[in-house]
């Protein structure tokens, strides 16, 4: 069984792999829907009690289905977490991306136009249309999301004071009123989740990136924010985009684009310590990721019953100590890095 570990100071326990239901709303590719309710039920059945959506994820098919898989197993016993900061338009169709911004992109989904909305009445409604499309009368974690230089550019400030303006305090209208259980952001910068960190009362960071086996630059600063005001860490993309999973293969992919030489680099050096000790270097990155002692949880990515299993059993491989003292010698991790 998956053990869990308190969420900061929520009051919420979580398991430590979390099921990230980015991909079952067509994240890349399309998904059928038999599988992706069969990826729910099988994380379910896993002992997974921490399940992340997104609006976004699809133009609402992520929460769509999430809700739908969620129903067949009953909520009982799950920490359910979506965000705002887009609100769906059934009326029109998805715009075209916006040049010069980076982002995920879907192959599929709800064909509903998204639209950014930090502002308090958008807030209060992307968080209806949630309850939804998700069906059901809850939801325990009500996270901002995307408000960073990565999504938004030249734009960002202007998106941070109508997030905290706005977003933040229909947030803590929610959970005083005890809607919602735990206020917080999901962002894929560490810079711009320690500065909400400290700008507001937040409960929760889910923070994509940034803490991983390739870069820790959220120690420096979110991290110890985190430790201090009993905020709860859950970390996305501990993998990299993948480059961490697959390893140094030609079409590998670091952080959304194909990873530079240097970094493919880095990666063959973990991956050679990793075959002396017998492990695979996604099960090092996993145990890595979830060492420090502000994560709470990972959540990842999955879409079949397959990656579930997968997934928990890389979680459940014990990592010799000696892989953690030669990555630190070889300079390919700080020596100060928490380990297990």
């Amino acid at each position: 069984m998956i053990a869990s570990r308190p969420l900061g100071r929520t009051g919420l326990s979580v398991s430590e792999l979390g099921f990230g239901a980015a991909p079952i709303g067509d994240l890349y590719t399309h998904v059928e829907e038999a599988e992706a309710f069969a990826a729910v039920t099988a994380a379910q059945a896993a002992g997974i009690t921490l399940f992340d959506t997104s609006p976004h994820y699809g133009n609402g098919l992520s929460e769509l289905r999430l809700g739908a898989g969620l129903r067949q197993q009953g909520r009982d016993g799950i920490v359910l977490s979506t965000k705002i900061g887009r609100v769906m338009d059934p009326r029109h169709r998805p715009a075209a991306p916006t040049p010069g911004v980076v982002s995920p992109g879907f192959a599929g989904g709800l064909p509903h136009r998204a639209a950014f909305d930090y502002s308090y009445d958008g807030t209060l409604r992307s968080f209806e249309h949630s309850l939804l499309r998700l069906g059901t009368d809850r939801i325990d974690l009500l996270l901002i999301h995307d408000v960073d230089v990565w999504t938004h550019g030249e734009q960002f400030e202007t998106r941070f004071r109508e997030a905290m303006d706005g977003a933040y305090q229909a947030l803590v209208r929610l959970r005083d009123e005890g809607v919602v259980q735990a206020i917080g952001v999901g962002i894929n910068e560490a810079a711009i989740c320690a500065r909400f960190a400290e700008a507001g009362d937040f409960d929760v960071v889910l923070m994509a990136g940034h803490y991983s086996l390739l870069e820790q630059g959220a120690a420096e600063r979110l991290l110890p924010i985190a430790l201090a005001r009993g905020i709860g860490v859950i970390l996305g993309g501990v993998y990299n985009s993948g480059i961490l999973a697959t390893g140094a293969i030609p079409e590998a992919r670091f952080n959304y684009r194909p990873a530079p030489p240097p970094i493919l680099e880095r990666v063959r050096r973990m991956e050679e310590i990793c075959r002396e000790y017998r492990v695979a270097l996604a099960e090092v990155a996993l145990r890595f990721a979830l060492a420090h002692p502000a994560v709470s949880a990972v959540v990842l990515g999955m879409v079949t019953p397959a990656e579930v299993e997968r997934n928990v059993t890389a979680l459940g491989r014990d990592i010799p100590a000696g892989v953690w003292a030669e990555l630190k010698a070889a300079g390919l991790l700080p020596a100060s890095a928490p380990t297990p």
